[in-house]
Formats: structure tokens, C-alpha cells, sequence
């Protein structure tokens, strides 16, 4: 028995409870009760006591935050449910636009209420929680921290997240009670580098001869990435949870509980961090009075926001409302202005993309805006470049579009700012290949046509790899450089200094390369994605940078894309207006490549959504040998040729319909793949075009507004009337 009377394993049980308290009041509720020192003491204490007794040390123990680092990097995990993006609003009119469809969608009896949150910038993460020990275990202990990935499969950083200390490493069943929650859950938030902590790391980059890091979300995402969870713990990255979920069978990844606010409520007292600037709402100006209030607090903030989220509180109408195809329609994000500065255009550089796009990049005199250090912008154009009249040495305004993405607004020129006398002359030739640059009738690109081009073949496969296409690790700019480049007689990528540089470096552009081929050289180990799958570990590892293991996990990664969709191969394959949806629709559309592949381009246009200008698109990219060849040689490789068909007929083709109300068997979704499973089109609002309303009960506006223009309305049965008649009414 200890002094105290208690025993040694009751003793270092009282002594993580207390720890637990105190980070709990400094981490989470920034109320500390102890100087640093105090809190030391009681630290040491218990890694003593542990030392002495290891046989009681526990993986929830404030000592046990820093782990060893992963031995195989980090593994691909798939969420519970998607980590969706959110549809953005910059103004007013967006906002109202969005509130509008939302109530629109459902009974007009109902009332709705939104929960408005600060949208922190940082890197969103899922934690899950469960019981480690037998029937009898009550605490709920972290077992996995899963960043957002692509959205659908994430990465296990979990002996990183156990080191952040607004993270609990377990909850207890007293806290579980208050909050009223399973042993079983899911957390999702977000993790964010407080201003302070990103000041002094990238002081201590620079003292250590490092270049300081753009801003803290990159900052924050490369710090969760780190193989070394010590450094992790240094950063002193903060999480703030935002979403509750449920954590096993049937339900995992649904929302635990009826509401949003009930949600935040039961997060707070189970002793996760969450974010004091919320606001539970009913109307649009209640939502815009938020957000001016946020707004006029952000630069007193300690951490980076960029704008609010709005939520529908409700959660059985967030069910009701659904989602699109990549974000839900109950929730908007309402991005803050621009972030704007001025500052000198010291050249234009011209960049091509895989489809042979040729796009100006202005390179600037290096200007902080809203924390992140900016030194390339877009020029999108000639037309562009023609319309602001901009020269080389002029003065420019640069804005962050959404806060991400730099671009030139206008010329400044004024006593101070001196107009430059630079003329910008955009090339007749590619830069890269030297072909003859094309611009088609009607546009306003200018294009390579040749599908040789480094350039182009470069694109194609950062394309390629990324995330929501084959989403292979460790395949990017740097990487697919060397690839490219002819080699020495040792098998080293042999790549002007130049280039290396400025694709190695933080502010790379462009990842094309271009060297000469001289006598004694070997080729470029590939030259396009198929050759990808012939890479050997021994090609790798003679690569500047790249070791065994590296070598090994890439080559790993590009074997798994193997089993990618088929959907995931059409949208990788860099068709021109093929994107993530419009290659899914492909998929179920036809069932095969080969079915795509001999699709005319009237039998594409028959597809939801696809336009004569993308059926024309897919018809000449098909036309090409090139192209030809390489869907043969993926197949031969194993990949996934083949989806699911969905069974669709043309019985409702060409009709529009609006659904509103609650009907008596289908749900919405279900009424609505039905008709379009029956060639019909399912719209959102009313108006003259829409042939047909199919109301429930509780049908609203959409109803009366039916009416008032004329429209045919349908009850449930009249709508399964007449997809059974083919079309026609009896």
C-alpha cells in the first residue's frame, strides 16, 4: 500500500485523472489552473512512478501522447461515410439562392434552423472511439485518427493525432453519461496551427536555413503527415470537433443524434474542443448578422478561418435533403472576400497542361496575403492578358479567389506604382515541344497538339495520380520529373538545374522536363501511364532521393490502383469536360470501355447530363491510336473494364419533373432514380419547361407555383402510371 493509503496502480490512476484535468482546462476550455512548472511536476511524477511500475502504464496515460513512428508509413484507411467538400456562397445572393432550394425541398409546414459555425482552415480528420477491454469496459479509448484524403479513403495518422492535446486519448464513462453517448462513436473536426505556433516554427526553419512554410493549413496538413510524432507533439496543433457520429453496425458514419446543436452540446461535455463561435438561427438576415460579426473578429482570432459553414440543424431533414454528387445540399459554406495586395509582375512563364491547354503564369516580387506568401498568379489567356492590359514590371493587384487560388484583378498605377514597359508576346509555339500552337474557332485557349509533348505527357500522369482519380502516394511533380527525364549511365535522372529547382522548391508550376537527349544517354524510364506499371524497384531507387522502402510503397501504390473503377479509369483516362461525375454517368451508363469507347456521339449525348460539346469530346479522344492503345494495355494489365449497368430505358425521355412533398411509398431518392432510370430529368425548381410536378403530402410552393403556371401535377401512383405506360397518360 502507497503513503496515501491508496495502492500504487489506484495512486497512478489518481495522478492521470488530475493530468487529465489540467489539460483538459488548458487544451480545451483555455481556463489552465497550473503555471507550466506546476504542471511539469505532476508530469514527472507520474513518468516516474510509471518508470518504477511499467506494468501499470496505460495507452489513455498523459505520458503515453507520443508513440513511435508508423514502421510502414501510413496505411489507406476508408471512411465510414464520405468526407464531402461543401458548395460555397460569396455573397448575399448565393446565400438567399441556397435557403431558398433548401426549404423548397421540403413540406412548407416545417420549420427549418440552421447552426452556424467559424470554418476553420486547416485538415479535417475522423477519430474513432471504442472500447479496448471486455464486456464489462465503459471508457471509450481513440483508436484511430483517419485524415480526409480523398474523401472516401483517408490515411491512419493515428500516433500522430494521440499526440495533440485537445484530442482525448480516452473519454470516460462519467463523461459519457453527461453527453449522453455510446461507448462507440465517431469524431470528425478540424485541425488548424494557431498563429503562434506557425510563427515559431518557421523562425526556426529559417534558423535551421529552411525556407519558412506558405501558411498554416499546409503547414498543419504536412506537420499531421510527418513520420516523426515528436515533432508532431513540438507544432502543438489544436483540434476542434464539429461533427458526432455513430461508430458500428448499420448506422456508422450517420449523425448520432437528432440535431446539430445537440451534437456540439454532447461533444462539449464529453471534453472535446469545440468551437465557441456558433449560432443556432432560423433566418437568412440572422445568418448574414454571423457572419458580419465573424468576420469583424477574424484577425483577432489565433487560428485561420476562411468563412462560415451553415448547417440544417435537423438531422432527419439533412436525410430528406440528401446530397449531390460531391456535397451535401443541407449545408453551404459562405467564403469571406478575398484577401487582396499589390505587387510587381517580374515575368510571365507559359505553362501546358495534359489536354494541351497553354496557360500564362504571372511570377511576382513575393507578397504576403492572408498569411500565405504568393509569388505566382494566373493570367488564365491572351484574351485575358489582352483585357487588363498588364505588361512585364507593372504594379498588379493580386486576390486569393476563395482564399486559395491567386490571381491578377487589375493594373495599379499611381504616383507610386509605375507602369513597367514589358510587352507580354504569348508564343506561336509550344514551349515545350516547339509544335505550332492551335486555337480552335469559338475559343479563347490556345492548344499542343501534339500528344508527345513532355509537357502534356506530364500532366497526364500527376493527373492520374491524384487523389480522386488512382490516388497513388508518392507519385507527384517531383517524381514525375525524374521519370521523364533521360538518364546517365548509372540510371539517375539527368534534369537541368533549373528544374529541379523550381519543381523541388515550395512554389513549383509546372512538374514538365525538358532535356536534351544526349549521345551516351539512357531513355526516360517512362513515357506515358502505361509504362508506369513496368517500373522495377531497381529503376527507382537509382533516382535522386528515392530509397528502398520509397521505391517499394510506390511501386505498392501503383499495383493497387489496379483494382480503381471503372468510373475512377474514364475520369483518369484526361478526356476534355470529363469529370468526376460525367465519368461515373459513363459508367453506369454503358458498363464497359467498350461500350464508351464505340458510343457514337448521339448515343453519348443520350446519357443525364452529357452535352453535345462532351460527346464530341469523348468521340475524337477515342479516334486517337494513342489513346487506343493505352486503354489495350491497361486491360491487359488487370484493370477494372467493367460496372454495374444500370438498366435505363427512354420511356420518359425528354421530360422534366419536379418532386416536392412527402409521397406515400417512395422515398425522393427512389422517385427520382426511377425517372431517370426511365430517361427523364429531375429539376429542382419550377418553371414553363417543367412537364410534370409529382407532389406528396405537405407538398409547398412548388405546388402552388405548379398551378399558377399550368404544370401537370402527378400524385405517386399517376407518376408509376406513367413510367408502366412508357410515357403516356391514361
Amino acid at each position: 500500500m502507497a503513503e496515501s493509503g491508496l495502492t500504487v496502480e489506484q495512486q497512478a490512476e489518481a495522478m492521470r485523472e488530475e493530468i487529465r484535468h489540467h489539460e483538459y482546462l488548458y487544451y480545451v476550455m483555455d481556463a489552465p489552473e497550473l503555471t507550466d512548472a506546476q504542471y511539469d511536476v505532476k508530469m514527472n511524477a507520474l513518468k516516474a512512478l510509471e518508470k518504477e511500475h511499467p506494468e501499470l502504464v496505460t495507452p489513455d496515460s498523459p505520458t503515453q501522447r507520443v508513440g513511435g513512428k508508423p514502421k510502414d508509413g501510413f496505411v489507406k484507411t476508408p471512411h465510414s461515410r464520405a468526407m464531402l467538400s461543401l458548395d460555397n456562397a460569396y455573397d448575399e445572393e448565393d446565400l438567399r439562392a441556397w435557403d431558398t432550394r433548401l426549404r423548397e425541398a421540403l413540406p412548407s409546414s416545417e420549420t427549418v434552423r440552421y447552426v452556424c459555425e467559424v470554418k476553420l482552415d486547416g485538415l479535417s480528420l475522423a477519430l474513432h472511439y471504442a472500447p479496448k477491454g471486455g464486456a464489462g469496459e465503459t471508457t471509450a479509448h481513440l483508436v484511430r485518427g483517419i485524415t480526409r484524403g480523398d474523401g472516401s479513403i483517408g490515411e491512419d495518422v493515428s500516433s500522430n493525432v494521440r499526440t495533440i492535446r485537445s484530442v482525448p486519448l480516452s473519454v470516460s464513462a462519467a463523461k459519457l453519461k453527461k453527453a449522453g453517448l455510446p461507448a462507440t462513436f465517431e469524431v470528425r473536426g478540424e485541425v488548424v496551427l494557431p498563429h503562434d505556433a506557425f510563427k515559431k516554427m518557421n523562425e526556426e526553419r529559417e534558423a535551421a536555413g529552411m525556407a519558412p512554410a506558405a501558411n498554416p493549413r499546409n503547414a498543419a496538413a504536412g506537420t499531421i503527415r510527418t513520420l516523426e510524432p515528436n515533432i508532431v507533439a513540438q507544432r502543438r496543433l489544436e483540434f476542434y470537433a464539429y461533427f458526432l457520429l455513430h461508430g458500428m453496425g448499420d448506422k456508422a458514419g450517420e449523425m448520432l443524434l437528432p440535431t446539430q446543436t445537440e451534437g456540439l452540446e454532447a461533444l462539449r461535455a464529453a471534453g472535446f474542443r469545440v468551437n465557441p463561435n456558433v449560432a443556432t438561427v432560423s433566418t437568412v438576415d440572422e445568418i448574414l448578422a454571423f457572419i458580419a460579426k465573424i468576420d469583424g473578429m477574424r484577425d483577432s482570432l489565433t487560428y485561420e478561418i476562411d468563412g462560415v459553414v451553415i448547417k440544417c440543424d435537423s438531422v432527419a431533414q439533412q436525410k430528406r435533403l440528401g446530397f449531390t454528387g460531391k456535397a451535401p445540399r443541407w449545408a453551404i459554406a459562405y467564403k469571406f472576400a478575398a484577401r487582396a495586395g499589390v505587387t510587381k509582375l517580374d515575368g510571365v512563364q507559359f505553362q501546358v497542361g495534359r489536354t494541351g491547354k497553354v496557360t500564362p503564369v504571372a511570377v511576382l516580387a513575393a507578397v504576403s496575403i492572408g498569411g500565405t506568401t504568393v509569388t505566382r498568379a494566373t493570367l488564365h489567356n491572351a484574351d485575358e492578358i489582352a483585357r487588363l492590359g498588364v505588361r512585364i514590371g507593372d504594379y498588379v493587384q493580386v486576390e486569393r479567389g476563395g482564399d486559395v487560388i491567386p490571381k491578377i484583378i487589375q493594373v495599379v498605377e499611381d504616383e507610386k506604382h509605375l507602369r513597367g514597359s514589358g510587352e507580354i508576346l504569348f508564343p506561336e509555339a509550344c514551349p515545350r515541344c516547339g509544335q505550332p500552337l492551335i486555337k480552335a474557332e469559338g475559343e479563347v485557349d490556345w492548344r499542343c497538339l501534339n500528344i508527345q509533348c513532355p509537357a502534356r505527357v506530364s500532366e497526364e500522369l500527376l493527373h492520374w495520380a491524384a487523389r480522386k482519380v488512382m490516388n497513388i502516394e508518392g507519385l507527384g511533380d517531383a517524381m514525375v520529373v525524374q521519370l521523364l527525364a533521360p538518364r546517365d549511365a548509372n540510371g539517375a535522372a539527368i534534369v537541368p538545374k533549373e528544374e529541379a529547382l523550381e519543381v523541388l522548391g515550395e512554389d513549383a508550376v509546372e512538374a514538365s522536363v525538358v532535356a536534351e537527349q544526349k549521345e551516351g544517354t539512357l531513355p526516360p524510364l517512362i513515357c506515358g501511364i502505361g509504362d508506369l506499371y513496368t517500373l522495377k524497384k531497381s529503376d527507382l531507387v537509382a533516382l535522386e532521393r528515392v530509397g528502398e522502402k520509397s521505391a517499394q510503397a510506390l511501386l505498392d501504390e501503383i499495383e493497387r490502383s489496379k483494382s480503381a473503377s471503372l468510373a475512377r479509369v474514364l475520369f483518369g483516362l484526361g478526356m476534355r469536360f470529363v469529370g468526376e461525375r460525367t465519368a461515373a454517368l459513363l459508367a453506369g451508363q454503358f458498363g464497359s470501355m467498350d461500350a464508351v469507347m464505340a458510343a457514337t456521339a448521339e448515343e453519348l449525348e443520350a446519357v443525364n447530363e452529357v452535352g453535345p460539346r462532351v460527346a464530341e469530346s469523348i468521340v475524337e479522344f477515342f479516334s486517337i491510336e494513342k489513346n487506343r492503345v493505352l486503354v489495350g494495355r491497361l486491360k491487359e494489365l488487370g484493370f477494372t473494364m467493367q460496372a454495374e449497368k444500370k438498366v435505363t430505358t427512354t420511356t420518359l425521355g425528354g421530360l422534366t419533373f419536379v418532386l416536392t412533398g412527402t409521397l406515400p411509398t417512395l422515398t425522393r431518392d427512389a422517385a427520382k432514380e426511377m425517372i431517370e432510370g426511365a430517361g427523364g430529368r429531375v429539376s429542382g425548381s419550377v418553371s414553363k419547361k417543367t412537364d410534370y410536378v409529382v407532389a406528396g403530402e405537405e407538398a409547398g410552393s412548388k405546388l402552388e407555383k405548379a398551378e399558377s403556371l399550368g404544370v401537370k401535377v402527378l400524385d405517386e401512383a399517376g407518376l408509376l402510371a406513367l413510367v408502366e405506360s412508357g410515357g403516356t397518360e391514361a
